[in-house]
């Protein structure tokens, strides 16, 4: 009878471990080496900023931001020339589609248009009610009909698939938030 209790308790500990989420400040995936940290599942949550080793500022630690400005940073090199500002702010609404963003060092190309993004590309979404922040993400596959982002600040949800849809001759991201993409 005891064998069947310790089974038992075993049998609730094991199931119950995928339900408990991992520390602040885990790695929970990563994207061509660069690692994505778990901010819990308030995307407010402010952990400290997060500096390179040369003072380049990637941002509050286990953003969305920081995420992509690290992976930028590390994976190909670039720094944004402005290291301040919301998710939402990275995108110029001012500037016209495939235009150069200076604040960013990035050509900016705008949700909606002849061309489909590709592999790397910085999602940008604007704020909406329940995040005035609006959120960034990185293109990690690119289908025909669907784009995968990585992403960091979205509880456990490191990716996700999103439709892409082609009315010709536009395709078009599929969310209605989303603004358009950067490219290096």
């Amino acid at each position: 009878m005891r064998w069947i209790f310790f089974v038992f308790i075993v049998f609730i500990i094991i199931s119950a471990t995928p339900f408990v989420d991992p520390e602040i400040g885990k790695v929970i995936d990563s994207y061509k080496g660069v690692s994505i940290y778990y901010n819990g599942n308030n995307f407010s949550r402010v952990e400290g900023r997060n500096i390179g080793p040369d003072g380049y500022n990637f941002g509050l630690k286990y953003q969305c931001v920081e995420f992509v400005k690290r992976f930028y940073y590390q994976a190909k090199n670039h720094k944004m020339p402005n290291t301040y500002g919301h998710a939402k702010d990275l995108f110029d609404k001012s500037l016209p589609d495939s235009a150069f963003n200076t604040k960013r060092g990035l050509t900016q190309f705008r949700n909606v248009r002849e061309y489909k993004p590709k592999v790397d590309d910085l999602l940008i979404y604007d704020g909406y009610p329940g995040n005035k922040f609006g959120h960034v993400a990185i293109i990690s596959k690119v289908g025909d009909d669907y784009i995968e982002l990585v992403q960091q600040n979205m509880g456990k949800e490191s990716r996700k698939k999103i439709n892409l849809v082609y009315f010709e001759p536009y395709w078009t991201v599929a969310d209605y938030h989303v603004l358009g993409w950067l490219r290096k």
